[in-house]
């Protein structure tokens, strides 16, 4: 089964840079803490979003990891 099609992700963070989105993910990772991105940039145009995901169960440690790190 994907990661995402088990029901019990949810969006944490969202940006149009994507290097925040693997620094954060690098942070998570760090703490054990399993994530998932989904690009959403338009590759042509290169504007859009790229949105960062944990498990609903992981939700508050993760932004209060993100907050901390004041990416």
């Amino acid at each position: 089964m994907n990661e995402s099609e088990d029901g019990d992700w949810v969006k944490i963070y969202s940006t149009e840079y994507e290097y925040k989105i693997l620094i954060i993910r690098e942070i998570l990772s760090d703490n054990s803490i399993k994530s998932y991105e989904i690009n959403k940039k338009d590759s042509s145009y290169l504007f859009g979003y790229c949105e960062l995901y944990v498990r609903g169960t992981d939700v508050i440690k993760a932004k209060l990891l993100i907050e901390k790190s004041e990416v």
